[in-house]
């Protein structure tokens, strides 16, 4: 037999593809599950966004090598117990001054990024850049950030205020790593 011939020749070329299209099909399964796993609910709010499976995972991958570049740190302990302070005086002043305390949230949110080491600016690109990290919880900021932007523009109640306050303290307990146990801590 001639291994040269056609059908020998169509047959391993035949192979070869399809040895590469499973090889394409499982590096893609392997990177969407990844991304998956990295960025939770952000990863199906980027799909439904972009309408593309590939382009929302391209989008995460670029969120991603953006992010390497910072120099994220943990805060340190003083740190920690001053933006703590400087919280529970924010949730006192939401009783005289609902509007004033969601307004001075935002900032100190916009602080301890700072502090950490995440470049603040534009808030797409800061949600953008703390779904990398904090992909659970993210999506509060959204919230948060849009109740006070409506506010800006007209009056929102009282209840939306509150759940302003109630999303930016999930991201602003994330961000200082609090866990029950180190709010605890912070406490004494």
């Amino acid at each position: 037999m001639d291994t040269q011939s056609p059908a020998v020749i169509i047959l391993i070329v035949l192979l070869v593809v399809a040895i590469a299209l499973a090889a394409w099909f499982f590096i893609q399964k392997n990177r969407t599950q990844k991304l998956k796993s990295q960025f939770g609910p952000e990863y199906d709010k980027a799909v439904g966004e972009s309408r593309s499976r590939a382009r929302a995972e391209a989008e995460l991958q670029a969120r991603v090598k953006r992010t390497e570049a910072f120099q994220i740190r943990p805060l340190s302990r003083e740190d920690t117990v001053r933006f703590a302070d400087a919280w529970r005086t924010e949730q006192s002043l939401f009783v005289d001054n609902p509007r004033l305390a969601v307004n001075h949230a935002d900032t100190l949110v916009q602080d301890v990024m700072k502090r950490r080491g995440y470049p603040v600016g534009d808030f797409e690109q800061n949600a953008a850049d703390l779904s990398v990290d904090h992909p659970l919880v993210v999506e509060n900021y959204r919230i948060a950030h849009e109740i006070a932007v409506r506010d800006s523009r007209t009056e929102v109640s009282t209840e939306d205020l509150r759940r302003a306050m109630v999303s930016y303290r999930s991201l602003f307990e994330d961000l200082l790593g609090q866990t029950t146990e180190t709010r605890e801590e912070v406490r004494r």
